[in-house]
Protein backbone atom coordinates (compact mmCIF):
# COMPACT_ATOMS: atom_id res chain seq x y z
CA UNK A 1 0.00 0.00 0.00
CA UNK A 2 2.66 2.40 1.39
CA UNK A 3 4.55 1.84 -2.13
CA UNK A 4 1.32 2.61 -4.06
CA UNK A 5 1.19 5.36 -2.23
CA UNK A 6 4.42 6.72 -2.89
CA UNK A 7 4.41 6.31 -6.73
CA UNK A 8 1.18 8.55 -6.43
CA UNK A 9 2.59 11.14 -4.53
CA UNK A 10 6.27 10.94 -6.35
CA UNK A 11 4.31 11.56 -9.55
CA UNK A 12 1.86 14.53 -8.55
CA UNK A 13 5.28 16.18 -7.03
CA UNK A 14 7.86 15.37 -9.69
CA UNK A 15 5.43 17.06 -11.99
CA UNK A 16 3.63 19.90 -9.58
CA UNK A 17 6.29 21.20 -7.21
CA UNK A 18 7.84 24.28 -7.03
CA UNK A 19 11.14 26.22 -6.30
CA UNK A 20 10.08 25.23 -2.49
CA UNK A 21 9.25 21.89 -3.31
CA UNK A 22 5.80 22.29 -2.39
CA UNK A 23 3.15 20.80 -4.53
CA UNK A 24 -0.57 21.79 -3.91
CA UNK A 25 -2.88 19.81 -5.26
CA UNK A 26 -7.06 20.84 -6.26
CA UNK A 27 -8.01 19.46 -2.93
CA UNK A 28 -8.22 22.31 -0.20
CA UNK A 29 -5.70 21.31 2.54
CA UNK A 30 -3.93 18.53 0.90
CA UNK A 31 -0.11 19.16 -0.89
CA UNK A 32 2.53 16.96 -1.43
CA UNK A 33 6.41 17.56 -0.48
CA UNK A 34 9.10 16.63 -2.28
CA UNK A 35 13.13 17.36 -1.41
CA UNK A 36 16.00 16.03 -3.71
CA UNK A 37 18.68 17.23 -0.99
CA UNK A 38 19.05 17.79 2.63
CA UNK A 39 17.53 21.02 3.65
CA UNK A 40 18.24 24.07 6.03
CA UNK A 41 16.53 24.46 9.37
CA UNK A 42 13.03 25.64 8.46
CA UNK A 43 11.30 27.87 11.46
CA UNK A 44 7.32 27.90 11.67
CA UNK A 45 4.67 27.99 13.72
CA UNK A 46 2.57 25.46 12.21
CA UNK A 47 -1.30 24.71 11.78
CA UNK A 48 -2.48 21.60 12.90
CA UNK A 49 -1.93 18.96 10.33
CA UNK A 50 -0.63 15.36 9.59
CA UNK A 51 1.96 14.67 7.43
CA UNK A 52 2.43 10.77 6.05
CA UNK A 53 6.33 10.70 5.05
CA UNK A 54 6.75 7.97 2.04
CA UNK A 55 10.56 8.36 1.26
CA UNK A 56 13.57 9.96 3.34
CA UNK A 57 13.62 11.22 6.55
CA UNK A 58 12.86 14.68 8.72
CA UNK A 59 13.95 15.86 12.60
CA UNK A 60 11.37 18.30 14.12
CA UNK A 61 11.77 20.22 17.17
CA UNK A 62 9.71 21.72 19.38
CA UNK A 63 11.43 23.22 22.53
CA UNK A 64 13.91 20.76 23.69
CA UNK A 65 12.32 17.81 22.16
CA UNK A 66 13.54 16.47 18.98
CA UNK A 67 12.17 13.64 16.84
CA UNK A 68 13.48 11.97 14.03
CA UNK A 69 10.99 10.06 11.49
CA UNK A 70 10.98 8.73 8.05
CA UNK A 71 8.94 6.47 5.61
CA UNK A 72 6.24 4.93 7.32
CA UNK A 73 5.92 7.39 9.77
CA UNK A 74 3.32 10.44 10.12
CA UNK A 75 4.17 13.32 12.14
CA UNK A 76 1.16 15.12 13.85
CA UNK A 77 1.12 18.21 14.83
CA UNK A 78 -2.04 18.92 16.92
CA UNK A 79 -1.73 22.76 18.00
CA UNK A 80 -0.59 26.07 16.51
CA UNK A 81 3.18 25.19 18.52
CA UNK A 82 6.61 26.87 17.02
CA UNK A 83 9.14 24.28 15.90
CA UNK A 84 12.30 23.71 13.78
CA UNK A 85 12.00 21.38 10.93
CA UNK A 86 14.58 19.98 8.77
CA UNK A 87 15.17 17.37 6.03
CA UNK A 88 17.88 15.19 6.90
CA UNK A 89 18.13 12.38 4.55
CA UNK A 90 17.11 13.20 0.75
CA UNK A 91 19.24 13.01 -2.94
CA UNK A 92 18.56 13.37 -6.53
CA UNK A 93 18.31 9.12 -6.34
CA UNK A 94 15.83 8.94 -3.62
CA UNK A 95 14.26 12.08 -2.93
CA UNK A 96 12.25 13.13 0.38
CA UNK A 97 8.25 12.59 -0.56
CA UNK A 98 5.42 12.77 2.26
CA UNK A 99 1.59 13.84 1.65
CA UNK A 100 0.33 16.80 3.98
CA UNK A 101 -3.09 17.22 5.29
CA UNK A 102 -4.50 20.22 7.21
CA UNK A 103 -6.70 19.25 9.99
CA UNK A 104 -9.94 20.56 9.22
CA UNK A 105 -11.46 21.84 12.86
CA UNK A 106 -14.92 21.56 10.91
CA UNK A 107 -14.66 17.96 10.14
CA UNK A 108 -13.36 17.41 13.59
CA UNK A 109 -15.53 18.84 15.52
CA UNK A 110 -18.62 17.69 13.38
CA UNK A 111 -16.88 13.71 13.97
CA UNK A 112 -16.48 14.21 17.49
CA UNK A 113 -20.09 14.81 18.25
CA UNK A 114 -21.35 11.91 16.21
CA UNK A 115 -18.29 9.55 18.17
CA UNK A 116 -19.82 10.84 21.54
CA UNK A 117 -16.49 11.65 22.96
CA UNK A 118 -17.29 13.54 26.33
CA UNK A 119 -13.90 15.65 27.27
CA UNK A 120 -10.71 15.46 26.20
CA UNK A 121 -7.46 16.50 27.98
CA UNK A 122 -4.97 19.10 25.92
CA UNK A 123 -2.73 16.87 24.63
CA UNK A 124 1.15 16.86 23.43
CA UNK A 125 1.14 18.78 20.64
CA UNK A 126 3.25 17.01 18.46
CA UNK A 127 3.89 13.04 18.04
CA UNK A 128 4.81 10.99 15.72
CA UNK A 129 3.72 7.60 15.19
CA UNK A 130 3.91 4.60 12.73
CA UNK A 131 0.90 5.15 9.83
CA UNK A 132 -1.87 3.53 10.24
CA UNK A 133 -3.17 0.88 7.19
CA UNK A 134 -5.99 2.93 6.93
CA UNK A 135 -4.89 6.20 6.92
CA UNK A 136 -2.47 5.35 4.13
CA UNK A 137 -5.36 3.43 2.07
CA UNK A 138 -7.28 6.80 2.23
CA UNK A 139 -4.33 8.98 1.43
CA UNK A 140 -4.06 6.75 -1.64
CA UNK A 141 -7.82 7.14 -2.89
CA UNK A 142 -7.69 10.63 -2.44
CA UNK A 143 -4.46 11.29 -4.65
CA UNK A 144 -6.31 8.82 -7.48
CA UNK A 145 -8.45 11.13 -7.41
CA UNK A 146 -6.28 13.49 -9.03
CA UNK A 147 -6.27 11.50 -12.36
CA UNK A 148 -9.90 12.06 -12.31
CA UNK A 149 -10.69 15.49 -11.95
CA UNK A 150 -14.42 15.54 -12.36
CA UNK A 151 -14.52 13.20 -9.44
CA UNK A 152 -13.05 15.23 -7.06
CA UNK A 153 -15.85 18.43 -6.33
CA UNK A 154 -18.00 14.66 -5.41
CA UNK A 155 -15.62 12.51 -3.58
CA UNK A 156 -13.41 14.96 -1.72
CA UNK A 157 -15.27 15.92 1.12
CA UNK A 158 -16.01 12.37 2.34
CA UNK A 159 -12.94 11.29 1.78
CA UNK A 160 -11.18 14.19 3.67
CA UNK A 161 -14.11 13.31 6.31
CA UNK A 162 -13.15 9.92 6.55
CA UNK A 163 -9.32 10.61 6.57
CA UNK A 164 -10.03 12.00 9.88
CA UNK A 165 -12.22 9.93 11.20
CA UNK A 166 -8.97 7.29 11.00
CA UNK A 167 -7.14 9.72 12.45
CA UNK A 168 -9.60 10.25 15.41
CA UNK A 169 -10.12 6.59 16.28
CA UNK A 170 -6.04 5.56 15.46
CA UNK A 171 -2.82 5.99 17.25
CA UNK A 172 -3.08 10.24 16.28
CA UNK A 173 -6.74 10.70 18.42
CA UNK A 174 -5.60 11.53 21.60
CA UNK A 175 -3.61 14.44 19.97
CA UNK A 176 -6.60 15.63 18.03
CA UNK A 177 -9.38 15.09 20.04
CA UNK A 178 -9.49 18.02 22.20
CA UNK A 179 -9.55 19.92 18.88
CA UNK A 180 -13.09 18.37 18.40
CA UNK A 181 -14.32 19.57 21.28
CA UNK A 182 -15.86 22.70 20.89
CA UNK A 183 -15.70 24.59 24.05
CA UNK A 184 -12.50 22.61 25.22
CA UNK A 185 -9.58 24.66 25.82
CA UNK A 186 -7.76 23.73 23.04
CA UNK A 187 -10.80 24.89 20.89
CA UNK A 188 -10.97 28.15 22.27
CA UNK A 189 -7.44 29.08 22.40
CA UNK A 190 -7.66 28.20 18.76
CA UNK A 191 -10.15 30.98 18.21
CA UNK A 192 -7.42 33.86 19.65
CA UNK A 193 -4.54 32.19 17.25
CA UNK A 194 -6.84 32.67 14.22
CA UNK A 195 -7.50 35.90 15.39
CA UNK A 196 -3.52 37.00 16.10
CA UNK A 197 -2.14 35.35 12.64
CA UNK A 198 -5.22 37.30 10.71
CA UNK A 199 -3.90 40.33 12.15
CA UNK A 200 0.21 39.73 13.73
CA UNK A 201 0.84 43.38 12.48
CA UNK A 202 -1.48 44.75 14.38
CA UNK A 203 -1.23 45.77 18.53
CA UNK A 204 -3.53 42.91 20.14
CA UNK A 205 -4.57 43.95 23.77
CA UNK A 206 -4.57 40.84 25.42
CA UNK A 207 -7.96 41.49 26.87
CA UNK A 208 -9.37 41.18 23.30
CA UNK A 209 -7.81 37.92 23.04
CA UNK A 210 -9.15 36.93 26.38
CA UNK A 211 -12.88 37.75 25.12
CA UNK A 212 -12.35 36.14 21.58
CA UNK A 213 -11.44 32.55 23.77
CA UNK A 214 -14.00 33.27 26.41
CA UNK A 215 -11.37 33.82 28.96
CA UNK A 216 -10.35 35.97 31.91
CA UNK A 217 -6.88 37.41 31.17
CA UNK A 218 -5.14 34.96 34.10
CA UNK A 219 -7.08 32.01 32.43
CA UNK A 220 -6.50 32.54 28.88
CA UNK A 221 -2.51 33.19 29.47
CA UNK A 222 -2.39 29.91 31.42
CA UNK A 223 -4.01 28.07 28.91
CA UNK A 224 -2.80 29.68 25.52
CA UNK A 225 0.89 29.17 27.49
CA UNK A 226 -0.43 25.04 28.33
CA UNK A 227 -1.59 24.57 24.10
CA UNK A 228 0.97 26.63 22.32
CA UNK A 229 3.98 26.69 24.60
CA UNK A 230 4.61 30.61 24.04
CA UNK A 231 2.83 33.71 25.60
CA UNK A 232 0.58 35.50 23.29
CA UNK A 233 3.00 38.07 23.11
CA UNK A 234 5.71 35.80 22.21
CA UNK A 235 3.35 34.02 19.67
CA UNK A 236 2.63 37.45 18.15
CA UNK A 237 6.55 37.88 18.06
CA UNK A 238 7.18 34.91 16.12
CA UNK A 239 4.59 35.01 13.74
CA UNK A 240 5.81 38.33 12.84
CA UNK A 241 9.78 37.24 12.47
CA UNK A 242 8.47 34.34 10.41
CA UNK A 243 6.71 35.97 8.07
CA UNK A 244 9.19 39.10 7.84
CA UNK A 245 11.84 35.50 6.89
CA UNK A 246 9.50 34.44 4.48
CA UNK A 247 9.09 37.82 2.63
CA UNK A 248 12.70 38.56 2.55
CA UNK A 249 13.68 35.27 1.43
CA UNK A 250 11.13 34.13 -0.63
CA UNK A 251 9.88 37.72 -2.20
CA UNK A 252 12.90 39.47 -2.16
CA UNK A 253 11.75 42.37 0.11
CA UNK A 254 14.38 44.52 2.01
CA UNK A 255 15.29 44.46 5.09
CA UNK A 256 13.60 47.34 6.50
CA UNK A 257 10.20 46.91 4.31
CA UNK A 258 9.72 43.63 5.80
CA UNK A 259 9.94 44.93 9.38
CA UNK A 260 7.52 47.48 8.95
CA UNK A 261 5.24 45.78 7.03
CA UNK A 262 4.68 42.57 9.90
CA UNK A 263 4.30 45.34 12.61
CA UNK A 264 7.94 46.53 13.94
CA UNK A 265 8.72 50.40 14.12
CA UNK A 266 11.99 49.82 14.54
CA UNK A 267 14.60 48.47 12.49
CA UNK A 268 17.43 47.74 14.77
CA UNK A 269 14.77 46.12 17.33
CA UNK A 270 13.57 44.05 14.82
CA UNK A 271 17.13 42.79 13.42
CA UNK A 272 17.93 42.43 17.09
CA UNK A 273 14.45 40.16 17.95
CA UNK A 274 15.19 38.12 14.38
CA UNK A 275 19.02 37.76 15.66
CA UNK A 276 17.76 36.17 18.70
CA UNK A 277 15.01 33.63 17.10
CA UNK A 278 17.13 33.13 14.14
CA UNK A 279 20.39 33.10 15.04
CA UNK A 280 21.83 35.16 12.68
CA UNK A 281 21.30 38.91 11.36
CA UNK A 282 18.36 39.51 8.87
CA UNK A 283 21.18 40.44 6.44
CA UNK A 284 23.33 37.52 7.05
CA UNK A 285 20.27 34.99 7.38
CA UNK A 286 18.97 35.76 3.87
CA UNK A 287 22.60 35.85 2.39
CA UNK A 288 23.54 32.51 3.99
CA UNK A 289 20.59 31.57 2.45
CA UNK A 290 20.82 32.61 -1.20
CA UNK A 291 24.81 33.19 -1.19
CA UNK A 292 23.84 36.89 -1.99
CA UNK A 293 27.05 38.99 -1.41
CA UNK A 294 24.70 42.61 -0.91
CA UNK A 295 21.35 42.93 0.83
CA UNK A 296 19.06 45.62 0.27
CA UNK A 297 18.04 47.22 3.57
Amino acid sequence: MNSTLLECVRRFADANADMHGVARTPIPGLFAMRSTAPSEMQFAISKPLVALVLQGAKRVTMGSTTFDFGAGDSLLIAADVPNVSQITRASAGAPYYSLVLDIDLAVTQSLVLEIGIAQAETGVPIRVDPTEAEVADTALRLMRLLDRPASIPLLQSQLIREMHYWLLAGRHGAGIRALGITDSHASRIGRAVALIRSAYAETLAVEKLAEVAGMSPSSFHHHFRAVTSLSPLQFQKQLRLIEARRMMISEGSPISNAAYAVGYESVPQFTREYGRLFGASPARDVRDSFGKSQIAA
